[in-house]
């Protein structure tokens, strides 16, 4: 079963520090060729330490879509 959150980085204004790669448990996130931090939703557990660490704050936790 997912989590009932997950992150979103708002690309345009990342700037690809990497801070967030280091502190997410499961490994959901990446720098996108150097460019902006991407999230894999699906890995993504929705604890918000990415989103704590953000020098940029440029990290929000967003709530899943309930599916039946």
């Amino acid at each position: 079963m997912a989590s009932k959150r997950y992150a979103v980085v708002d690309q345009s204004r990342c700037v690809s520090c990497g801070a967030c790669t280091k502190e997410c448990p499961k490994g959901a996130i990446t720098v996108w060729k150097g460019c902006w931090a991407a999230v894999d939703t699906e890995a993504c557990v929705g604890c918000g330490k990415c989103s704590r660490i953000c020098p940029a704050d440029v990290i929000s936790m967003k709530a899943r879509e309930v599916t039946a």
